[in-house]
């Protein structure tokens, strides 16, 4: 009896394991083997190929994003039954795009093709995953390998394909039954992560100007944030945090750190406007902005104080044009899909703030003491090609704001701030990081965390973030590189089989 169910306590058991090799456990070389390992237990049930990749999926997403079920049971107002079910139903969804990736693999090729065939079924299956009901492309392969040398193709063809390059090595280790294939699969291996080594060695960007940040972290908890007493304390934290700060070319609050409606908030950032004149330099804050007339609101990112160096004082404006509008609204938290039949529901579809209108998708960079950012809203840094469609020839960094304060001490910030790191390395940028509670952090074009504050505490930090010119491969390619991949892989594979069926007929 356990020898028939080896397998599928196998493949959960690796999914799981993929958890470690993520943030803030960074055990990169756990990848491949435990995805050969669930490739070779899939082969074994070579009749339920659905259901062994759904299984993999189940135990890749329950372990890894187990931080969701903190938010649900913390703030989402359901007995622990109902937080419990809502998390495995979302886990049993995300686990549908391996089981695809497998069952159309299996449908079509004999397991000695897969390491041609599986990568393009993989990497389809995870392009569903980053659009379908708005996307959830969080815990992707290729942001394991951050920290080794496969990272080094991230400025080629992006985190997505370096999933591609995990799952081709990942397949052929799954297949070793002899000398011949083990000798195969190492060789691949090693020329893929030799030739990781060697592109991290180059510099894809130009090294421009050098520019003084500082960042206030107020660790605001979650429970306070949207209480209208609450508002005055806020506001005074963030000034008080920012005294220290004032020297620096640029500011930064993380997302909604003003808790008032801009409208209502205006003298307080008529206030903030002046200091930052006075100190020569500008901040950028998030703050909601809700239209009466249209009965509107946005997630929005402001600049306050010079908007170039030279600036004269202006009086604080109203909805003046130097903002960014979050586009890609995190579901339930920001919006409420057939919110008519779901917000009756619980409170956890009644959320404060839950329902936001969307910026476009492409807006104009903040331009802060005459410094060009582009901006992501916490969920949206997660979304490589909107983040590149705002980065531009004379964007000098990106700037990503968040409240992570939903998920308590999980690995889910983690994991957030190791997303945010891939995007720097990606496009070439260095990336500034503000968030309510943690993890506020520096990173450089690199991909690499400079300096950053620690968790749960209200402080503030400053650094100096050198800007970049000039765009990586990646920027121009987008994911192009890595479907000529994966479809020249593929093609491979249906000529392979087109040939033994010829050599069989002809016999």
């Amino acid at each position: 009896m356990l020898k028939r169910f080896t397998p599928h306590l196998l493949l959960l058991l690796s999914g799981a394991s993929l958890t470690l090799a993520f943030a803030p456990f960074n055990m990169w070389l756990l990848t491949i083997p435990a995805l050969a390992l669930a490739i070779r237990q899939v082969i074994k049930l070579k009749h339920r190929p659905f259901l062994a990749g759904w299984l993999f999926g189940a135990g890749w997403f329950g372990a890894g994003i187990s931080w969701v079920h903190v938010s649900i049971a913390d703030f989402g107002g359901l007995p622990l039954i109902a937080s419990v079910a809502l998390m495995a139903l979302l886990c049993g969804y995300l686990a549908l795009y391996p089981a695809l990736a497998t069952k159309f693999t299996a449908k079509y090729f004999s397991p000695q093709l897969w390491p041609m065939a599986l990568p393009f079924f993989w990497i389809v299956a995870e392009w569903l995953r980053s659009w379908m009901l708005s996307g959830f492309p969080w815990l992707s392969l290729g942001y394991s390998q951050l920290e080794s040398p496969l990272s080094g193709f991230a400025p080629i063809i992006g985190e997505t394909g370096i999933s591609a390059l995990i799952v081709i090595s990942a397949t052929l280790f799954a297949l070793i039954h002899n000398k011949r294939t083990f000798a195969n699969a190492v060789l691949v291996a090693l020329c893929l992560f030799t030739s990781g080594y060697l592109l991290k060695q180059h510099t894809w960007v130009t090294p421009n100007k050098t520019y003084s940040v500082g960042m206030a972290q107020g660790n605001i908890a979650q429970s306070l944030r949207w209480v209208p007493e609450q508002d005055g304390p806020t506001m005074d934290t963030y000034w008080n945090l920012t005294e220290s700060l004032w020297d620096n070319d640029l500011i930064i609050w993380p997302e909604a750190a003003v808790p008032k409606l801009e409208p209502l908030a205006q003298p307080y950032l008529a206030k903030v406007n002046e200091r930052a004149f006075q100190e020569n330099t500008a901040l950028i804050t998030g703050i909601v902005n809700y239209n009466w007339e249209t009965d509107e609101a946005w997630n929005n990112l402001i600049v306050l104080g010079k908007r170039t160096p030279d600036a004269t004082y202006p009086d604080y404006q109203y909805f003046h044009n130097n903002r960014f509008s979050k586009h890609h609204l995190l579901p339930v938290g920001e919006f409420v899909p057939f919110e008519d039949w779901l917000r009756p529901l619980a409170p956890l579809f009644d959320l404060p703030m839950s329902s936001f209108s969307r910026g476009d998708y492409q807006q104009a960079n903040l331009v802060a003491n005459g410094i060009h950012l582009a901006p992501a809203i916490c969920f949206e840094i997660a979304f490589p090609h909107q983040v590149m469609e705002n980065v531009y020839e004379d964007t000098d960094m990106i700037i990503t704001v968040s409240n992570d304060a939903w998920f308590g001490h999980s690995h889910g910030p983690a994991q957030h701030l190791q997303i945010a790191q891939m995007r720097a390395l990606e496009l070439g940028r260095p990336v500034v990081r503000a968030t309510n509670n943690g993890i506020t952090a520096f990173i450089n074009h690199q991909g690499e965390v400079t300096t950053r504050l620690p968790q749960f505490e209200a402080a503030s930090i400053t650094a100096p973030v050198m800007a970049t010119t000039g765009f990586t491969p990646y920027y121009h390619l987008q994911d192009l590189g890595v479907w000529i991949i994966v479809i020249m892989l593929l093609f491979a594979a249906v000529v392979l089989k087109s040939r033994r069926a010829s050599n069989l007929d002809s016999e």
